[in-house]
């Protein structure tokens, strides 16, 4: 079935939407994963192992994507990929690796729930850089729908007017920034180039190669950590970076990254969930109306732009 959702070349707003949903379910469930494996394997040896496994998942996928590009070029002398969308994919990786390392770091020293809910706030930060650095203004409802995702996870967790940020919840913040980058080039290079499955093979590789060379000159890597941290890494690398971050690519090719963005806050709401079931994090009744308030911003994005449509056409 992934096979046939990373495969579609036609795929509508909604299912693109809905693939994205499931990327949020899997990321959210990761955070646990994430803050568990750092008791027993280094924060880059982790990432490294987690990308290169996820970069296996996606390599036979993306061999035949270029395959199939390849074949249906007409002139032989063209490539596959132009230089400078390839440059981006590389950049893009870059990016990856960049913000999933300081929140990786981050999530040690602070809860499941708080990493969540800080790494929710990348949200404001796609339309706010798609504005800065493309000049592209969002729907106007974007912006109510991301004052109710940051009021969502505001609620999930917990957090009040004093609150002060420790030094994890500094690092995720930060990452938060890198994280609204990553969604704004992925969106603009996987519709460009139609090729989703080479960028998410390219970006795991890159993010793999340079954590493994940190990972060699600042940490210890033993055959015992590794059997040791072997259901983390397969988790997180196949699940959360062979399928999710596929998944994303695939869906930001044929959606909005503002929308992109809301979508998968969502993972704010399965963060909490996974704390709460597994951690024994609480989950109170203001966590359940945040909750609520993400899911409102998501159907707000989603829905209100349509019915406005409608109402103009007939009016």
């Amino acid at each position: 079935m992934f096979r046939s959702i990373v495969s579609s070349k036609a795929m509508s707003r909604i299912q693109a939407n809905l693939v994205l949903l499931v990327a949020a379910a899997i990321w959210g469930s990761t955070f646990v994963v994430q803050h568990v494996s750092m008791d027993i394997i280094g924060p880059m040896s982790f990432t490294s192992t987690r990308f290169f496994l996820g970069f296996l998942v996606v390599l036979p996928l993306a061999i035949r994507e270029w395959q199939k590009k390849k074949m249906t070029l007409k002139e032989k002398t063209h490539e596959v990929i132009a230089k400078k969308d390839l440059g981006l994919m590389i950049v893009i990786g870059v990016i990856l690796f960049t913000a999933t390392i300081i929140q990786q770091y981050g999530i040690i020293h602070t809860s499941v729930t708080n990493a969540g809910f800080l790494t929710a706030l990348y949200v404001p930060m796609v339309p706010l850089l798609g504005l800065i650095i493309f000049r592209k203004k969002p729907h106007w409802i974007t912006w109510i729908a991301i004052a109710c995702s940051f009021s969502g996870t505001t609620l999930i967790s917990g957090v009040d007017s004093s609150l002060q940020l420790g030094y994890g919840d500094a690092l995720i913040l930060t990452s938060t920034i890198f994280w609204g980058l990553h969604v704004l080039l992925v969106g603009l290079v996987a519709a460009r180039t139609s090729m989703p499955l080479t960028l998410a093979a390219i970006q795991f590789a890159i993010s793999a190669i340079i954590a493994a060379a940190f990972a060699v000159a600042m940490e210890t890597l033993t055959l015992e950590i590794l059997k040791a941290a072997f259901w983390f890494i397969a988790y997180a690398g196949v699940l959360s970076v062979g399928i999710a971050f596929t998944l994303q690519v695939v869906g930001q090719a044929h959606t909005q990254p503002a929308d992109a963005a809301l979508i998968l806050s969502m993972e704010t709401v399965f963060a909490a969930v996974a704390g709460a079931v597994i951690l024994g994090e609480r989950l109170e009744m203001t966590s359940m109306i945040g909750c609520a308030l993400i899911l409102s911003a998501i159907l707000m994005v989603e829905v209100l732009p349509i019915l406005i449509r409608k109402r103009r056409r007939f009016s």
